[in-house]
This record gives structure tokens, C-alpha cells and sequence, in this order.
């Protein structure tokens, strides 16, 4: 059994940073990439970062692209988003996904496992 947990979530005014992180718990996680979504209210989950099993590979969706950085540790079987220049528009709910393909993309379907989500909320 794979266990994903989000924290980090906050408040934060636009033009801020926060650090989300996913730690993992069970086995053969180190060897599968990793995905952050988002879902604001009245909205679908999008696809905001992926990466690859070893940190080699990052794919950012437009919107975040300068801003937010992903990367890993896999001996602490966690990944994490840092978020710069945040903006109104940035808040959602943020999800971290297992990803079963070699570099993780935008497509649910390609994600088994999820966390419960962190808040974050930008406003001033």
C-alpha cells in the first residue's frame, strides 16, 4: 500500500512563496515519477508539475512556468512544489499523485495513488 501526504498549505499574500511537500510511505515509490494537481472550487483538477523517478525530468504546466520549481529526495521519499510569486489565481487545493508513466504528464488516468490535498490560498 502507497500512502501520499500533502502539507505545507497556507495563507500567503500575492507575491509570496510557500513550499509544498508529498512525503510517501510504502514501498517502490523511489522508482515512479510524481505529479502536483489543483482544483479550485467549480473547477477540474489541473495539472500544475511532474517528475521524474530521479529528478531528472520536470514538466510545469504554462501557468506556473518561472514560478514554481519541483524536485525530490528520495531518501526522504518526498517531493516537493516551491511556489514564488504567488498569485489570487494560484489558489486550490494541491494534490500529489504517483505517476505510472516515465515522465509524468497532465493526464489523470496516468496517476494510481493520490494524497488528501493541502490548502493554499493567496490573498491579501
Amino acid at each position: 500500500q502507497v500512502q501520499l501526504v500533502e502539507s505545507g498549505g497556507g495563507l500567503v499574500q500575492p507575491g509570496g512563496s510557500l513550499r509544498l511537500s508529498c512525503a510517501a510511505a510504502g514501498r517502490t515509490f523511489s522508482n515512479y515519477g510524481r505529479g502536483w494537481f489543483r482544483q479550485a472550487p467549480g473547477k477540474e483538477r489541473e495539472f500544475v508539475a511532474g517528475i521524474n523517478w530521479n529528478g531528472g525530468a520536470t514538466v510545469y504546466a504554462d501557468s506556473v512556468k518561472g514560478r514554481f520549481t519541483i524536485s525530490r529526495d528520495n531518501a526522504k521519499n518526498t517531493v516537493y512544489l516551491q511556489m514564488n510569486s504567488l498569485k489570487p489565481e494560484d489558489t486550490a487545493v494541491y494534490y500529489c499523485g504517483r505517476s505510472r508513466s516515465v515522465v509524468p504528464g497532465p493526464r489523470l488516468g496516468e496517476y494510481d495513488y493520490w494524497g488528501q490535498g493541502t490548502q493554499v490560498t493567496v490573498a491579501s
